[in-house]
């Protein structure tokens, strides 16, 4: 009796694990409950692909794996060029140089066949966002936010704030 009694023990506490588990595994965001929070981190906007040859990245989004793309747009204030790849639940997008001050350009130089950029995460009040961020000593790439590729404001922050990525920050 006893040995069945653990046995039944051990179950539910598995099953109990896996539950925890599934809990800390859904999409909800995580600070939800958090009083006072003045922010809000919000879906995945885009991934970002630093590429060598613009026409030939967007050929294979296109005509290879039948994506919409949007047409290659300058973003001067940025030094790059922008091609956006649309998703189902996000999107790519597509950087190459524009000018001789690129980000992009040195990024290219260390990773000649391109690569993964940025990731950029929607939040629904960007200086909230940023006071907040800086208060937990997270670095931001510039004083202020700038206005991105969709028009909204965006800021950058540090990567190595970030567990090596660098993460693009956009007002929803």
């Amino acid at each position: 009796m006893a040995s069945a009694f653990l046995k039944v023990a051990g179950c539910l506490s598995r099953h109990s694990h896996l539950a925890l588990r599934r809990a800390h595994s859904t999409s909800a965001p995580l600070h939800q409950g958090i009083p006072g929070s003045l922010w809000k981190l919000g879906k995945l906007n885009h991934i970002a692909i630093a590429v060598p040859d613009m026409d030939k990245a967007t050929a294979l989004y296109r005509d290879v794996l039948g994506a919409t793309v949007s047409e290659k747009v300058p973003l001067p204030e940025h030094g790059v060029y922008t091609v956006f790849v649309e998703l189902g639940n996000t999107k790519l997008e597509l950087l190459h140089p524009l000018g001789d001050k690129s980000p992009i350009s040195g990024f290219l130089q260390k990773n000649k066949a391109g690569g993964m950029h940025h990731i950029c995460i929607e939040v629904d009040n960007i200086n909230a966002a940023i006071k907040d961020l800086k208060l937990k000593n997270i670095r931001t790439l510039s004083a202020e936010p700038r206005i991105g590729a969709h028009g909204k404001p965006v800021m950058f922050l540090h990567p190595k704030d970030c567990d090596g990525v660098l993460v693009e920050l956009e007002e929803a």
